[in-house]
């Protein structure tokens, strides 16, 4: 005899990831709600209603959607989570912040709505494509080092599964020690000259909510000697596409940062 499992039929999803994942899975149906800083897929927001920003939300607006699910991100959340389980919301909060939990979120969100089975199908394929990009890497004479920041005002440097993704890809991040601080006040940079001092190669910005401006960046006092400076190699990467920890960061945000840090040593030969 076999049994079939009621899975959710009405989820909210208070971050894009999870969205996007459930998209990714041809599970969209079963979404009710989306955070209005969702842009991937650029359908979602088209045809979903948009309950929540990050901190915040709309609860009378997703109570009245009637969820049997959410999902969100992060202690950043957890106000909105405890809101919501006090009228008696079911709600489950992910902390992924390396590459390895967000395989685990992602086959964790699968199995939720039925298809664990599709959703470790596709973890393989992101951890096969990894593999093939750090085999790659993995012959490069240089390995450039790599300045990632994820504010400008005050300077904060990358959040984990970026850093990670940053050795995968061929480069070094030049603030390993910061990156394993989850919360974002803890990878203050308190010297922009620290930044200075260990002379990166590459800087990429990813400025969360507005457009990197590598200007601004260049003109910052005593950062001229910067090597990334001098040779004019400041780009960005779009926060949706590598501050979201679920299946953009995976995709598109590594396979930016490995262009990036494969046109460095390819002009460094």
């Amino acid at each position: 005899m076999s049994f079939k499992l009621p899975a959710p039929q009405r989820i909210i999803c208070l971050t894009e990831e999870t969205t996007e994942w459930l998209y990714l899975l041809g599970q969209s149906h079963r979404i009710a709600g989306i955070s209005g800083y969702t842009v991937r897929p650029k359908i979602a927001r088209a045809e979903k209603p948009k309950v929540s920003a990050f901190t915040s939300a709309k609860i009378d607006k997703i109570l009245a959607l009637k969820p049997d699910c959410v999902f969100g991100f992060s202690d950043l959340q957890a106000d909105i989570a405890a809101q919501l389980i006090r009228h008696g919301v079911q709600v489950t909060v992910f902390n992924q912040r390396s590459v390895d939990a967000i395989y685990s979120m992602l086959y964790q969100v699968a199995a939720v709505v039925g298809e664990a089975e599709q959703g470790l199908y596709r973890i393989q394929q992101m951890q096969a494509h990894l593999q093939t990009i750090q085999q790659t890497a993995q012959g490069f004479a240089r390995r450039p080092r790599v300045y990632f920041e994820e504010w400008d005002e005050p300077p904060i440097s990358a959040i984990r599964w970026v850093s990670e993704l940053i050795s995968i890809a061929g480069g070094d991040d030049c603030f390993p020690e910061l990156a394993v601080q989850s919360l974002g006040k803890n990878r203050i940079i308190a010297d922009p000259m620290e930044v200075v001092r260990r002379q990166p190669d590459i800087i990429i910005g990813s400025w969360c909510g507005k457009k990197f401006r590598p200007s601004l960046v260049a003109a910052r006092a005593g950062w001229a000697s910067v090597p990334a400076v001098a040779n004019q190699q400041l780009f960005e990467i779009k926060s949706a596409d590598i501050l979201q920890p679920g299946p953009a960061a995976l995709t598109d945000g590594v396979d930016q940062l490995h262009r990036i840090i494969s046109e460095w040593v390819a002009s460094h030969a």
